[in-house]
């Protein structure tokens, strides 16, 4: 018995070896086959005006949250994909650097995001209507679907609740994602060297928008008078010193510009989202079928060292 355990050892040893020179020979001529894979092509625009500054997404403020979602987007995007960055503020959208290849320049988008700060902002004003509208005039110059992040705070308010007037984006499609919590929350007021000094109240912050022709109203409000005082002769109140989330602004914007929304409640769900939504380009991508028989011949040798091995410790039960 000991003469036949030691021939079928030996056999299974040799047969082995055998498997794993025959497995890295096919690796060495393994062809490479080209598959074909779904890329995307994306403008990531991220709102840094004041109100982003509210930490409400976790403990986060929403413009950290923003950049995160920013990051993961940037991360489940398949290679050849391209991705863009610009930033809201005032009323329009600033493009920083156009689509670029997401493999070949990960860390320079990525510390790109990471980067982007209130202080990036250069008017204080947010009409985030307009900056959309501009963000798709943007995304279309550089023929990219646009993933746009905002809280949704328009400041000064929509003069008389109107949405303004949008002309179309062509074939650009895209997200329009909400950035923070449901609860209004004061937001936080920094002085000249960027240090948080208390939270903006109701006199800092401009309760009512006063341009163009005055609301139904105006003839009951106190003090009115149609050539020196048609909005009323006192300040206007209100709680735009408090912010939230507006989605169903949001979700009126984005019915406007034919772009889906979607609150934001992780990395992972926005990037799935942007590959839902956004358009596919097909792309060719040579896969090397090396590694499968490579890894074949490493197993093979793997066991047999193991094996042998176990051998060595243990003579008494394997054939001598």
């Amino acid at each position: 018995m000991r003469q036949v355990l030691k021939y079928l050892y030996g056999d299974a040893r040799r047969l082995t070896l055998a498997a794993a020179l025959l497995a890295s020979l096919a690796a060495l001529v393994a062809p490479t086959v080209i598959r074909q894979r779904e890329a995307r092509d994306v403008l990531l625009v991220i709102d840094v005006t004041g109100s982003m500054n509210v930490r409400d997404v976790n403990g986060l403020a929403r413009l950290a949250a923003a950049r995160r979602a920013g990051q993961g987007l940037l991360a489940a995007l398949p290679c050849q994909s391209r991705l863009g960055l610009g930033i809201f503020t005032e009323r329009r959208s600033f493009l920083l650097f156009e689509p670029a290849e997401v493999c070949e320049n990960f860390a320079a988008i990525d510390g790109a995001i990471a980067a982007l700060d209130w202080r990036m902002a250069w008017e204080g004003d947010s009409y985030v209507a307009r900056g959309v509208h501009a963000a798709l005039t943007l995304a279309a110059s550089v023929n990219a679907d646009l993933v746009f992040l905002t809280d949704g705070q328009e400041a000064p308010p929509l003069a008389g609740g109107a949405m303004p007037p949008f002309d179309g984006a062509g074939d650009t499609r895209g997200v329009l994602v909400g950035v923070g919590g449901s609860e209004p929350v004061p937001i936080p007021k920094y002085n000249e060297d960027g240090r948080e000094i208390g939270f903006y109240d109701e006199a800092d912050v401009p309760q009512e928008n006063r341009m163009g022709p005055p609301p139904e109203d105006a003839p009951s409000r106190a003090g009115y008078n149609p050539r020196n005082a048609p909005w009323g002769a006192e300040a206007a109140g209100g709680t735009e010193h408090l912010s939230s989330m507006k989605a169903e602004h949001l979700q009126v914007l984005a019915a406007q510009t034919s772009l889906a929304f979607f609150p934001l409640e992780s990395p992972a769900q926005m990037a799935d989202a942007v590959l839902a939504t956004t358009r596919p380009r097909l792309v060719a991508v040579p896969v090397a079928t090396s590694p499968l028989p490579a890894a074949l011949a490493l197993t093979l040798l793997v066991a047999l060292f193991v094996v042998a091995a176990l051998k060595s410790r243990r003579p008494d039960r394997l054939p001598a």
